[in-house]
């Protein structure tokens, strides 16, 4: 089956459309709506041409703390030479739509939906949209934490669809995860993957653990436990979970549910604040 990949368009609901959404903020768990994702909502930022963006996360102290997410939206044409300004900033790209030119330490790579790329904080890349249509994607970017005897990650370019899903233990396939970074590189303190439930796959525990979650729906619907809630979500909802939150899923179909996944790993926990 072809994966599909929900983007934000934009717009604005009309004046005769009830205010209520699904939109909520807690101490533990937020979930933006895709209806959240609206004109008014975008930002814009320095050194990128025909660009805008929603910020789906940021650092915030006592929440998630670890890493920001945007969902990039660049116009034909439009693009940047000088993506990144922060020297500490590694990134990781995953394309939803559109066609993107990435040059990352002189190597040229044309990627198309399902395309994926990490960039550590040492290179020098620009980003592009050559093409006739608009590029969607969405841009996950953490401070590097470096390790005794580890040197940094290498930049890959990947795409989902050349990758084969592995499947979690006594889940008969229900429940798979795509993983673009061996799970064993302790290079990298952070893992962006896609998860992949068939329809009646489920989580079958409240998962609790350290790890903060990014999670944006690419794909389906399902009903989501996070804290003391059950919440539904569809493609192009996200949600933001802090550490420890209690969690788990089940995805009730017709079709499979599919999300892209953040989390930060692979360190240890600091016990003063960094700087």
């Amino acid at each position: 089956m072809s994966p599909t990949y929900y983007a934000p368009r934009g717009g604005l609901p009309a004046q005769d459309q009830l205010l209520t959404d699904r939109a909520i903020f807690t101490d533990a768990y937020a979930v933006l709506p895709k209806g959240t994702m609206r004109d008014i909502t975008t930002s814009f930022l320095p050194g990128w041409t025909d660009t805008r963006l929603w910020v789906i996360a940021r650092p915030m102290s006592g929440f998630a703390e670890t890493f920001s997410q945007y969902i990039m939206e660049v116009q034909p044409g439009g693009g940047s030479d000088t993506p990144e300004t922060d020297p500490q900033a590694q990134g990781v790209l995953f394309i939803t739509e559109g066609e993107a030119s990435l040059t990352a330490n002189g190597a040229e790579h044309h990627m198309t939906a399902g395309g994926y790329a990490y960039l550590p904080p040492s290179a020098k890349w620009s980003l592009h949209n050559k093409g006739s249509a608009p590029l969607r994607f969405h841009w996950i970017r953490k401070a590097y934490q470096p390790a005794p005897g580890l040197s940094e990650p290498d930049v890959l370019v990947l795409n989902e669809q050349d990758i084969t899903p592995t499947p979690m233990p006594d889940t008969n396939g229900a429940w798979a995860t795509t993983r673009f970074v061996d799970p064993a590189d302790l290079r990298h303190d952070m893992h962006v993957t896609i998860v992949t439930f068939e329809p009646g796959g489920v989580i079958p525990f409240l998962e609790t653990h350290v790890m903060e979650h990014g999670l944006y729906v690419l794909e389906g619907k399902a009903a989501y436990r996070l804290n003391n809630d059950w919440v539904e979500v569809e493609a192009g909802d996200f949600m933001w979970l802090r550490a420890f939150c209690p969690q788990a899923c089940y995805a009730g179909g017709p079709g499979r549910f599919r999300y892209l996944l953040y989390k930060d790993v692979n360190r240890h926990m600091p016990l003063r604040p960094f700087g």
